[in-house]
């Protein structure tokens, strides 16, 4: 059993990454597909697909490198609020990441969406993580 399936998520990419594996799987929920969607729109993946077993599902996440360098598009990946510590963040206080190359995710009362989106949205949050 899990009790940070976020922390989990993140951190199978990040290994998936580190090992330099070009695809991996990890167990589907709700927050993890919207997480996964952020993230290819935001250009940090390759690809996604969605595959629905009966219990629970997976996501196969196509990661991306550059062609030169091999050099990964997800320089890191940081949990920031934890089971044991959640933070929040209002709308005037979401913080930028990298000076705002990087993004934060968060969950809102409207959906899980960056951190630019929920200034525009006035909208403030959880603070899930930071990817730069």
């Amino acid at each position: 059993m899990v009790t940070d399936p976020i922390a989990d998520y993140l951190t199978r990419v990040r290994n998936a990454i580190m090992a330099g594996h070009r695809v991996v799987d990890v167990p589907a929920s709700n927050i993890k597909k919207a997480v996964t969607q952020i993230l290819f729109d935001q250009g940090y993946i390759l690809n996604y697909k969605f595959i629905d077993e009966k219990p629970q599902g997976t996501i196969k996440i196509a990661l991306k490198y550059h062609p030169k360098n091999k050099m990964s598009a997800i320089k890191g990946l940081v949990r920031v609020s934890k089971p044991g510590l959640r933070r929040y963040a209002g709308s005037k206080d979401i913080p930028r990441v990298i000076n705002g190359l990087g993004i934060a995710v968060m969950s809102t009362s409207q959906g899980v969406m960056t951190g630019k989106e929920a200034k525009r949205r006035n909208v403030g949050g959880e603070i899930l993580c930071y990817v730069y």
